[in-house]
C-alpha cells in the first residue's frame, strides 16, 4: 500500500547548524551515486546495441526573476534470464506510433447547484508454506511461446488483429491511436506512455521568473469531522478539449474550465466517510471515446473513475451525467467476489488503465490486518459496459477467470496492485505494479503464486487476461518494498536502434529498464547476499536478492556516525538505539528480539509519484526519499496487550488516519504483529535520528544510467524540534511524496517536500530559478497544458495528513501574463 511516514519533521536552525555544512550543498554525481555493496553481476546482459482576480504568486515566496534566480529464501546462483520469442505484433516498427487526439466532446454544460467557483488564494486551516525456491535475482519469468504463464489459460501469441481474431470471445478492441499530450494532458501521467513530459516551451528558465498565478479554483471538499486526520487527496487533473477532469478526496468527478477555472459540472458518488482506507485520495481519473458512438452521443467520451467504496463509475464529459449503459446506471460494484463488506479495507486511490477499451484496474488492501484480507484481483472491464471481460486472480487464474463461482471469493490475502497500472495499446498488455501480500513483514504462511508475484511487475495481455511476463523487484518481500510507482514506456536509445522499453522504479532506489515485450532486462541485473541476522523465519528468507546495475537511488548503508540529532542528548539516544538494533545493512530482516533498521524506508526510494523522463534530452528525473524506518515485530501476547485488532473487529471509520502505516498493525493469522517507527523519528523532540538530507530529486541520462546531478529537495521552513517550524530557508532535502513535470522549455516544476513550496528547477543544472508558496502541502503531482496559445502550469494543493502539511481544496493554475 501507499506509504507516508509521519515526516513533517524537522528541523531547525541549531540543527542544521549541527550538521555538516555539506547538508545544504548540492550533491556530486559521484557521492550521489555511491553504491552500498558491489554486487555479483549475474545477468551478463548488456543493452542492445480568469477566475475572480488572479493572485501573484504569494509574498511570502520570493520569486526570482531570470537574472537572480541563480542566487536564490534460495542461495543459489542466480542465472540470465529465460530467452522469449516477441508477440508478433511486437515486431513491428519500434518507433512511437503518431497518435491524434480523441474526439471530444466541449464541456459546456451548466454547473450543479451550490458549487465553489474559482477565487482569490487563501491560507488553508492548517496456504501452507512453500518449499519451492524463489527466482534468481534478475530473472525474468515469460510465456514459453505458444504457451501462457504457468498459472494462466494459452495466450496468444501475437497482438493487435491477429490476437483479436484468435480470441473472439474477447471483449478487447483492436487498437487505436491515443490522444496526444502537448495542449492537452488526457492521461494521469501526461501521454499513453506515462512520461510525466509536455512539449510546450513557451515558460523557459529566462522566463520563469514572472509566471503568476492564472486562476485559483476551489473544489469544497474539506474533511469533515468524521473524517478529520484522514485527507491526502494527491490528484492530478487531466485536460481534454476545454475542460480540466478530476476528482477530489471523496470521489467528487469535477469539470472546470481550463483557462478561468470556472466550474462546468460536477457529479457526486456520495462516497461515505467510513470508506476511508488509510487516506482519503484520488489520484486522477481516466477517459475513454467510444469509437462506435457518434460524436454527439451522450457518453460517447466518458471520464472514469474508482471509488474509496468500490465501485468503477462512469459520466459524461461534456454534461457531468451518468453514463446508463456502464453497469448498473453508470457504476460497476467492485465488491463484487471480494467477500464480506469492511468499509476501507478495500478500496481504490488510483486512476484506472484503459488499453484496448478495457478498463483495468485492482485495489488497496490496506495493510497488515490479516492473512485472511480482501483478494488482490486484478479485473478488466469493457469501458462501454462495464462489463467483466476478465479476472485475474492470482491464486486460481482458471476457476475465477470469469469471476468466483457462486458464493465463493476471489483467492484471498494475495497480492495487490494499488498503485497506477500502464497501458501499451499497441501490444495490447498492461503493466501491473504488484505489491505484497495482506501481512507484509512474515511470509512463512504465503502460497507459492504469492511468492511468485509479490513485489513484481507483471504485464497482462488485455485481449485474454493472461500473464505474459512478470519480472520480481524483490525475493520473498517481508519488508513492504510493494512497487508503487507508475512505469513509464519508452523507446529505449540502444546503439543499434531504438528498444521498446519500460522505465520501472522501486521503493529500494533501483531503477530497471526492461525490453517490454520479453520483460528482459536490457542492463546486468546484480545479486548481494542478504542478512539473516535476527530473523524468526530463516527458512523462508531468499538468500539473495537482485539489485540494478544501471541505477540507484540508494545511498549507502548506515553506519553509527549517521546517527543526529537536535541536541547532543538527541544523538547520543540515537546513537545507542543503533547499537542495540539489529542492522546488518540492506534487507536486514524482521526481528522480535530487538527493533530492526529498515533503510530504505518503506516510503521509498521512488513511490507513487513516479519518474519524468524528457525524451527530447533524455534525462531521467526522479525524487525520492533517503530515510528509515526502526521497527519491531511484536508476539501475539503483546499484540493482545495492546489491543491491535484487524479492521473487520472494529467498529466503522475507527481505523486509519493519523498512525503511520505499520505502527500497530495486528497481521492476524500470522504469528507476530508489526511496530513500524516510520522515519525513525528520535522519542521527545521527533527529529529523525539520521541526519539529512531526507530526500533529493536526481537527473539520470537515460542511455547510460549515469547522475548528472543530485541535490537535496526540501527546505527547513516548516521544519523543526517538537513540530515547531524553524521558518529558515536552508535546503536539507525532507521527505516527499508526488512527482514532478518536466517540459520542453527546460524545466522540472515539483512540489513534494514537506515546505509547502512549488518550485521550478533548470533541468541543466538542477539549479532552483523560480518557487511558490502553496497554501496546503503539494503531495501531488502537477501537470501542463494550453489554452489559446498560452503554456499553463497546474497542481492540486490537497496536503497530507501524514506529511502533516495543511490540507486544502485548491487547484492552482500558473501562466505567463498575458501581455
Amino acid at each position: 500500500m501507499t506509504r507516508h511516514p509521519k515526516l513533517s519533521l524537522f528541523v531547525s536552525a541549531l540543527a542544521l547548524t549541527l550538521a555538516a555544512p555539506a547538508v545544504a550543498q548540492d550533491t556530486a554525481p559521484p557521492a550521489a551515486t555511491t553504491e552500498p555493496s558491489a554486487p555479483t553481476t549475474t545477468d551478463p546482459a548488456t543493452p542492445a546495441s480568469p477566475a475572480e482576480t488572479s493572485p501573484p504568486a504569494s509574498s511570502e515566496s520570493s520569486v526570482p526573476d531570470a537574472s537572480s534566480a541563480g542566487d536564490s529464501a534460495a542461495s543459489e546462483t542466480p542465472t540470465a534470464p529465460e530467452t522469449a520469442t516477441p508477440a508478433d505484433a511486437a515486431a513491428t516498427d519500434t518507433a512511437e506510433t503518431p497518435t491524434t487526439p480523441a474526439d471530444t466532446p466541449e464541456a459546456d454544460a451548466t454547473a450543479e447547484d451550490a458549487t465553489p467557483s474559482a477565487e482569490t488564494a487563501e491560507e488553508a486551516p492548517a496456504d501452507t508454506a512453500t518449499e519451492t525456491a524463489p527466482p534468481s535475482a534478475g530473472q525474468t519469468t515469460v510465456a514459453p511461446e505458444g504457451e501462457a504463464m504457468p498459472t494462466a489459460e494459452t495466450a496468444p501469441t501475437g497482438t493487435g488483429d491477429s490476437a483479436a481474431a484468435e480470441t473472439p470471445q474477447s471483449m478487447a478492441r483492436n487498437a487505436a491511436p491515443q490522444p496526444e499530450v502537448g495542449t492537452d494532458w488526457p492521461f494521469y501521467g501526461g501521454d499513453a506512455h506515462a512520461l510525466r513530459y509536455s512539449p510546450l516551451d513557451q515558460i523557459t528558465r529566462d522566463n520563469v521568473g514572472q509566471l503568476e498565478r492564472a486562476f485559483v479554483y476551489r473544489t469544497g471538499d474539506m474533511p469533515s469531522e468524521a473524517a478529520a486526520g484522514k485527507y491526502a487527496p494527491e490528484t492530478t487533473p487531466l485536460k481534454v478539449g476545454d475542460a480540466l477532469l478530476m476528482c477530489s478526496a471523496m470521489n467528487i468527478l469535477i469539470s472546470i474550465d481550463a483557462a478561468t477555472g470556472e466550474e462546468n459540472w460536477r457529479y457526486d458518488p456520495q462516497v461515505s466517510d467510513d470508506a476511508i482506507p488509510y487516506s482519503a485520495s484520488c489520484r486522477g481519473v481516466s477517459i475513454y471515446t467510444d469509437p462506435d458512438a457518434a460524436a454527439d452521443a451522450p457518453c460517447a467520451t466518458r471520464v472514469i473513475e474508482a471509488t474509496l467504496d468500490a465501485r468503477l463509475v462512469a459520466v459524461d464529459t461534456a454534461t457531468g451525467e451518468v453514463c446508463a449503459d456502464f453497469g448498473e446506471n453508470g457504476e460497476v460494484d467492485l465488491w463484487d467476489g471480494i467477500g464480506e463488506r469492511v468499509p476501507g479495507w478495500y478500496a481504490v486511490t488510483a486512476p484506472p488503465a484503459i488499453v484496448r477499451g478495457i478498463v483495468v484496474t485492482g485495489a488497496q488492501v490496506k495493510d497488515g490486518q490479516a492473512e485472511d484480507a480482501p483478494s488482490g484481483v486484478v479485473r478488466g472491464y469493457d469501458a462501454v459496459t462495464g462489463e467483466l471481460a476478465w479476472a485475474w486472480d492470482l491464486g486460481a487464474p482458471e476457476a475465477n477467470k470469469d469471476g468466483p463461482p457462486e458464493g465463493e471469493t476471489y483467492t484471498r490475502g494475495t497480492p495487490n496492485m494499488w498503485t497506477a497500472a500502464t497501458g501499451d495499446e499497441e501490444l495490447g498488455y498492461v503493466y501491473l505494479p504488484m505489491g505484497n501480500s495482506s501481512v507484509d513483514y512474515y511470509g512463512s504462511n504465503r502460497s507459492e503464486q504469492e511468492n511468485e508475484y509479490s513485489t513484481s511487475l507483471v504485464a497482462i495481455d488485455v485481449t485474454t487476461g493472461d500473464p505474459v511476463w512478470t519480472f520480481q523487484t524483490v525475493h520473498r518481500d517481508v519488508w513492504d518494498y510493494d512497487l508503487g510507482s507508475q512505469v513509464s514506456l519508452i523507446d529505449f536509445p540502444a546503439d543499434d536502434g531504438p528498444v521498446p522499453a519500460i522505465v520501472l522504479p522501486s521503493k529500494q532506489g533501483d531503477i530497471y529498464i526492461l525490453n517490454r515485450e520479453t520483460g528482459e532486462s536490457l542492463f546486468p541485473v546484480g545479486s548481494i547476499e542478504a542478512p539473516t541476522v535476527g530473523s524468526v523465519e530463516p527458512d523462508y528468507l531468499s538468500g539473495e536478492q537482485p539489485v540494478s546495475e544501471y541505477h540507484t537511488l540508494r545511498k549507502a548503508d548506515l553506519t553509527e556516525r549517521d546517527m543526529w540529532g537536535f541536541t547532543p542528548i538527541d544523538q547520543m539516544v540515537c546513537r545507542i538505539l543503533f547499537k542495540q538494533a539489529n542492522y546488518a545493512g540492506f534487507f536486514t530482516p524482521p526481528s522480535t528480539d530487538r527493533p530492526w533498521i529498515q533503510f530504505p524506508g518503506y516510503n521509498g526510494g521512488s513511490d507513487w509519484g513516479s519518474v519524468a523522463i524528457d525524451p527530447e534530452r533524455g534525462v531521467i528525473i526522479a525524487n525520492y526519499n533517503n530515510i528509515p524506518n526502526h521497527n519491531r515485530l511484536l508476539t501475539r501476547e503483546q499484540a493482545d496487550e495492546r489491543g491491535l485488532r484487524p479492521i473487520n473487529e472494529q467498529s466503522p471509520g475507527e481505523s486509519g488516519g493519523s498512525n503511520a502505516e505499520g505502527a500497530g498493525d495486528p497481521q492476524a493469522g500470522s504469528p507476530y504483529a508489526i511496530d513500524v517507527n516510520a522515519g525513525w523519528r528520535a522519542p521527545g523532540t521527533g527529529v529523525p535520528c539520521t541526519r539529512p538530507p531526507y530526500g533529493g530529486i536526481r537527473a539520470i541520462d537515460l542511455k547510460t544510467g549515469e547522475t548528472l546531478w543530485d541535490t537535496p529537495l526540501g527546505t527547513a521552513r516548516r521544519n523543526g524540534p517538537f513540530g515547531i517550524p524553524s521558518y529558515l530557508p536552508f535546503k536539507i532535502g525532507t521527505p516527499n511524496n508526488g512527482g514532478s513535470v518536466v517540459t520542453a522549455g527546460g524545466l522540472v516544476f515539483i512540489a513534494a517536500a514537506t515546505d509547502n513550496l512549488f518550485r521550478a528547477i533548470d533541468i541543466e543544472t538542477g539549479e532552483t530559478v523560480w518557487e511558490d508558496l502553496l497554501p496546503a502541502g503539494g503531495q501531488a503531482n502537477p501537470m501542463a497544458y494550453e489554452v489559446d496559445g498560452r503554456q499553463y502550469i497546474l497542481i492540486a494543493p490537497g496536503g497530507h495528513h501524514f506529511m502533516e502539511t495543511p490540507i486544502g481544496d485548491y487547484v492552482i493554475a500558473y501562466a505567463l501574463p498575458q501581455n
